[in-house]
């Protein structure tokens, strides 16, 4: 085995670690805190500063990374995990919102730390002409780590019924320490690491290729979270009446399904890497998805009733199937481009950049989606998403139509 796939190997390694304790903690904390009385809003809420946080943090974070590594803040991030779980091991009467908001900030950079010093890994590790591998690698990395973030959902569950919320964040926390120190051990240190030490001013990305992929990553993400997040588990619980574990478990395995489908992404595209003009035609296909979905729902199926809830729901559920396929390819190929238009002295600062810019679109999404459903229901979120996803196919037209790695 080549030292830049025993690597690739540890740095994925890592990642699924991590990914296992991001998923579980979210499942933890919305269940428990369920069970102590907690509004579904102040549910949500507990998640603000998760969002918020990721801004700053891969604002920041590639930066650090130019300036002491990526084996660095990939670490970082693993160890703030470890204090976010423990933070809530503590007793009930210590649980505020304002505490809990806390924790979660914490996770929230924790997770961003990680994510962007493990995507960008795989940009050093690639030689600059390997583009078919960079795609490859890339969207298994990722892939795989929405997989099980999906299977983390379940774990989170499992742990809580078995073992008890203090107890279950202690073994995730235990076992992701355990994880930190044998990665920490056999990565070398220089991975990631700039030639010369980059000032603060330039995580702000001077190539335009970036610019408009990153403004197009911000409405991407944001055409999810805006019904996915709050509205669409809120639809499932008020309107369909689905209970609880069902909500959750059907929400794990799309996110599960979209993992594999994203990971795959290089075979559906049958092994071309892809362009900019590649992010314009899916987005466009994306965006019919979104309003298909909410002409289904408000022109044949109006107002919901016990009649009509059986075709309703078949209009949701498959309708979420099918934009998760489309979502998941067109991640996976802006994932690609990242680092395809990245240098490697550069990427820490640009991939922090363009996940700075998915973090904001996460966070306004997150927040239409509690202020859209509340007004408009679904169909309004589903309006909306078609309408960020549109956006983004406008900007996606900014993009360079062959794709040159530096």
């Amino acid at each position: 085995m080549n030292t830049d796939l025993k690597n690739y190997l540890v740095v994925t390694a890592g990642y699924w670690a991590f990914t296992l304790t991001d998923g579980a903690i979210r499942m933890l904390v919305v269940l428990y805190f369920h069970m102590l009385g907690y509004s579904p809003f102040e549910v949500a809420m507990l998640f603000l500063f998760y969002e918020f946080f990721g801004i700053v943090t891969n604002l920041v974070g590639g930066w650090m990374a130019a300036r002491l590594g990526l084996n660095v803040t990939m670490h970082l991030g693993m160890a703030m995990q470890v204090v976010a779980l423990l933070m809530l091991t503590v007793p009930d009467a210590w649980l505020s919102v304002a505490y809990v908001m806390a924790a979660q900030a914490l996770s929230g950079i924790a997770k961003d730390l990680n994510k962007m010093s493990a995507k960008a890994s795989v940009k050093t590790l690639v030689s600059s002409d390997a583009d078919s591998t960079l795609f490859k690698w890339v969207a298994i990395l990722t892939g795989s780590k929405n997989a099980l973030k999906g299977v983390g959902f379940f774990l989170g569950a499992l742990l809580l019924e078995i073992a008890g919320f203090r107890v279950a964040l202690a073994i995730l926390a235990g076992g992701l320490f355990i994880i930190l120190v044998i990665t920490w051990i056999m990565l070398p240190n220089e991975i990631g690491k700039a030639k010369a030490k980059p000032k603060f001013t330039q995580v702000f990305s001077n190539i335009a290729a970036i610019n408009w992929l990153s403004a197009a990553r911000f409405f991407l993400f944001g055409s999810r979270d805006v019904w996915f997040v709050v509205a669409l588990p809120v639809f499932f619980y008020e309107v369909l009446h689905w209970d609880f574990m069902k909500i959750g478990g059907f929400m794990a395995l799309w996110v599960i399904g979209y993992g594999i489908v994203q990971a795959s992404a290089p075979m559906i595209l049958k092994g071309h890497h892809p362009t900019g003009r590649t992010a314009l035609w899916l987005a466009l296909i994306l965006a019919s998805i979104p309003a298909a979905i909410a002409l289904a729902m408000s022109s044949s199926f109006s107002p919901f009733n016990a009649d009509n809830l059986g075709n309703v729901t078949w209009i949701v559920v498959i309708g979420l199937l099918v934009f998760g396929v489309a979502f998941a390819i067109n991640s996976a190929v802006h994932s690609y481009l990242i680092l395809a238009y990245s240098d490697n002295d550069k990427v820490s600062m640009n991939v922090g950049f363009y996940y700075m810019a998915n973090a904001g679109g996460r966070l306004a999404g997150t927040v239409l989606s509690g202020l859209v459903y509340q007004s408009y229901g679904l169909v309004g979120c589903l309006w909306i998403s078609a309408a960020f996803v549109l956006m983004a196919a406008i900007l996606s037209l900014g993009l360079p139509a062959k794709v040159e790695l530096e």
